[in-house]
This record gives C-alpha cells, structure tokens and sequence, in this order.
C-alpha cells in the first residue's frame, strides 16, 4: 500500500501542474487574440496608407494644375503690361 502522504504530495504536484497548463493556455489564448489584434491594426493601417496615398497622388496632381495655370496668369499679366506700357509710351510721345 502506498504511503497516504506521497499520495498527498503527488495530488498537489499534479494540481499544480494543472494550473501551471491552465495558466499557460491562457496566455497563449490572449497572444493569439493579441495577434489577431495586431493584424486588424496593420490591416487598417495598411487600408489608411492606400487612402493616403492616393489623396496625395490627387493633392499632387492638383498643385501641378495650379502651378500651370499660375504660369499662364503670369504670362498673360505680362502680356497686358507690355500692352499697357506700349499704350502709355504711344500717348506719352505725343
């Protein structure tokens, strides 16, 4: 017959390692949920990069219209000012 306190000091050991392998799939329960955690951010955050991405692809294209057009003003205000130097310089002369 076996001695009642190994049998004791074997029931604790094995409570012990029962809630040291509950304890441990617990946590890799949380890491698991951690990761999947992780994966809907990166997830979002690769959808904002894209959503950013093509916003500034637009901001750019934009800003080159408007430099364009900015040229052309340019150009066209100098044009009337030769225009108007060249009236003023006529009616000035006579």
């Amino acid at each position: 017959m076996a001695d009642p306190t190994a049998i004791e000091a074997a029931t604790r050991r094995l409570s012990q390692a029962l809630d040291s392998l509950e304890a441990a799939v617990e946590r890799r329960h949380e890491a698991d949920r951690g990761e999947q955690s992780l994966g809907a951010q990166l997830h979002v955050l690769g959808a904002d990069r894209s959503r950013l991405a093509a916003e500034l692809d637009e901001a750019t294209a934009r800003s080159r219209e408007i430099e364009s057009a900015n040229r052309e003003v340019a150009r066209r205000i100098d044009v009337a000012m030769d225009g108007i130097k060249a009236v003023l310089e006529t009616h000035g002369e006579q």
